[in-house]
């Protein structure tokens, strides 16, 4: 009976360490995302900082090309790099969260494995 117990916990608790493996690893990509549009938009802010202010600057929009103003497209790469900031701030956050849950996870699952030696000696009859 108390063998099917800590299997049930086990499996429980190795799905929600599965879940939160997969969910940390989303989390990274988005960040290193948000961190290549954070750097492409401080480029092109110090690209068009180098231009004088009467020089005609073209916005890409699709494939169609639109006259805009220098400082228009300056807002524009300014607001891009404080989204992507702000956006990787609340990012390294969920990461930090999720961290500590996984570490919370993790150590369940040594405490479990060891309240029962039996288990453990299974899971690594299966595993060969």
């Amino acid at each position: 009976m108390a063998d099917e117990v800590n299997k049930t916990a086990f499996l429980e608790i190795q799905g929600r360490m599965i879940e939160l493996t997969s969910k940390l690893k989303q989390v990274q990509n988005q960040m290193r995302t948000k961190e290549g549009e954070k750097k492409r938009a401080f480029l092109t802010l110090e690209e068009l900082n180098q231009l004088p202010d009467d020089t005609n600057t073209y916005k890409s929009i699709g494939r169609t090309f639109v006259l805009e103003p220098k400082s228009v497209l300056v807002n524009e790469q300014e607001q891009k790099l404080k989204d992507s900031e702000s956006a990787i701030g609340s990012l390294q956050s969920s990461k930090e969260y999720m961290e500590k849950q996984l570490a919370e996870v993790e150590n369940n699952l040594r405490e479990l494995l060891q309240q029962d030696p039996g288990l453990a000696r299974q899971i690594m009859s299966m595993s060969v």
